[in-house]
């Protein structure tokens, strides 16, 4: 998988400009453990791997090898850091966030 896969994994968060707690939070994981990834305490195992991939859009061979760009599409910065604020609302505060983007729509129409 590569011997710098845990430096890759704090360089995709940094990209994201999140901290270990909401990028931890985000893949619904313990910051310690993201800490732990970081500082090469603990191994990238490949569950890691899909939710990194899966949650932020991360070409997964650039994660293993260090090989190709770092996203599969360069992602909308702002987007990026909407959905990460997003998943740490609790759930009936997502709620109240979708019954506004709908009022929004409707206006727009």
């Amino acid at each position: 998988m590569g011997e710098l896969i845990n430096q890759r994994v704090k360089q995709v968060r940094e990209a994201l400009e999140l901290s270990q707690r909401n990028f931890s939070t985000i893949l619904s994981l313990s910051s310690s453990y993201i800490a732990g990834v970081e500082t090469d305490v603990r191994k990238v195992n490949g569950r890691l791997i899909k939710l990194i991939v899966s949650e932020f859009g991360v070409n997964e061979t650039w994660l293993c090898t260090g090989e190709g760009e770092i996203f599969v599409q360069n992602p909308d910065e702002k987007f990026t850091k909407l959905v990460g604020l997003f998943k740490e609302l609790p759930p009936k505060y997502q709620e109240v966030v979708y019954q506004m983007i709908e009022v929004l729509l409707r206006v727009k129409e």
